[in-house]
């Protein structure tokens, strides 16, 4: 029989042989996720034996996590902006960029929006997170992928949000409607990796996430110069556009604003000092 210790030590060295970034820690959250118990917990009953029926609980979610499938993806749910989302494949996992995104949105937006358009909403974390921020706001969310709206409703009902949002299954702006109004803040984190980039992130991303909320036409930027061509059709005279991009797609993006019509524009940079968010403005 095996110790609780015993077990995470195990499971340490198999992840440091999967190359799983952070061993420790990932063995941790997984045993403790199979036992029902939080890390501390976990500390504190470091010398109490395991069963069999445990350890049959663990067994699977090491072997998952050592194929390199996302830890989120095993746990079934990640913290966004003080929210716990469900997460699985059938969305990206919300990265630190975009919950740093939301902040950025608080600072930069004058007032409160009364509308906002979340385009490709994916597990629904921008949506939500807004909704949450700006509780007068209507917000609409859109995407493509059907099963993308199904998990986004799903974090929505889970979070008594859902009468605040409604999902729209849409390719960008193709199923709005005039009666959808115009909107003080559209918000997207849209693909912009090239094949060639999706091809080179770590196993986790190119063999679990979907690729289609990943990756773009022409380098990257087709699904951003789609959006931003088309946006100020749908914004209000005051409204602003804000985008999660590439960090060497704002050159480009400058001139695609300007054949748009933005005349104010802003790159931001996220927290590693690169430039990761674009804003455009009337």
């Amino acid at each position: 029989m095996l110790t609780v210790l015993e077990i995470l030590k195990k499971t340490t060295g198999f992840f440091e042989k999967c190359g799983v970034e952070s061993p420790r820690l990932n063995a941790e959250l997984l045993v403790g996720h199979a036992l029902g118990l939080k890390r501390m917990q976990l500390y504190l009953q470091f010398e109490r034996l395991l069963t069999e029926p445990e350890l049959e609980k663990i067994r699977p979610l090491v072997k998952r996590r050592g194929s390199r499938e996302p830890l989120q993806y095993i746990l079934g749910s990640t913290e966004f902006a003080s929210l716990t989302l469900k997460v699985d494949r059938r969305a990206l996992i919300p990265r630190p960029e975009t919950e740093f995104l939301i902040e950025l949105i608080g600072e930069k937006l004058g007032e409160a929006p009364k509308r906002i358009l979340n385009l490709g909403v994916g597990s629904g974390a921008i949506a939500l997170a807004l909704a949450k921020k700006y509780p007068e706001a209507r917000v609409l969310g859109v995407d493509r992928s059907r099963e993308a709206l199904t998990l986004a409703q799903e974090n929505a009902v889970g979070l008594d949000l859902a009468n605040r949002i409604v999902f729209k299954e849409s390719d960008w702006f193709a199923s709005l409607a005039p009666e959808d109004g115009h909107f003080e803040l559209i918000v997207s984190n849209p693909p912009y990796l090239s094949n060639e980039e999706v091809n080179e992130t770590q196993p986790e991303v190119r063999n679990f996430e979907p690729r289609m909320a990943l990756c773009a036409g022409d380098s990257g930027l087709a699904d951003l110069a789609k959006i931003i061509q088309q946006a100020p059709i749908w914004l209000a005279p005051s409204g602003q556009l804000v985008l999660e991009t590439g960090i060497a797609q704002h050159s480009r993006l400058a001139g695609l604003a300007q054949g748009a019509g933005f005349q104010h524009v802003q790159s931001l940079r996220d927290l590693t000092g690169r430039d990761r968010f674009y804003l455009a403005a009337f």
